[in-house]
């Protein structure tokens, strides 16, 4: 049977899996209903306000991602990730590239049916080249 940990870091590859796949439905499978994002300077988002701005992206631009988790920590139905993540955004129409990096604390939380779910992110990712 896979650890806490290893269910966790599959939800991690089947995000970003799913983001560079342009599958919002299927990432929003991945969160809780009451999940909340926090990026720097902005209102904390909820999984309306995502689905509402992926959707947007994802037909704008195509995501790739790779990520490094740093530290990983689950007990009981709880658990978090300390993570540094590189996102490169290419647009569609023109073919240009937007680069950002950062770190990111994710809190997870496991449902009713033991699935485990994002729940809480705190993204702080820069601009890069």
């Amino acid at each position: 049977m896979d650890t806490d940990e290893q269910q966790i870091r599959r939800l991690m590859e089947e995000w970003r899996r799913r983001t560079g796949e342009g599958d919002v439905e299927g990432v929003l499978a991945l969160m809780t209903d009451d999940v909340a994002f926090l990026t720097c300077g902005n209102a904390p988002m909820t999984k309306g306000d995502f689905a509402a701005s992926a959707k947007g992206v994802a037909r704008r631009v195509r995501i790739e991602a790779t990520q490094e988790v740093k530290d990983l920590h689950a007990s009981g139905d709880v658990a978090y990730a300390w993570t540094h993540i590189s996102v490169v955004m290419t647009s569609v129409e023109t073919g240009s590239r937007t680069e950002r990096a950062g770190h990111g604390l994710t809190v997870f939380r496991k449902s009713p049916s033991g699935t485990w779910l994002l729940a809480r992110d705190a993204n702080l990712m820069a601009a890069g080249k």
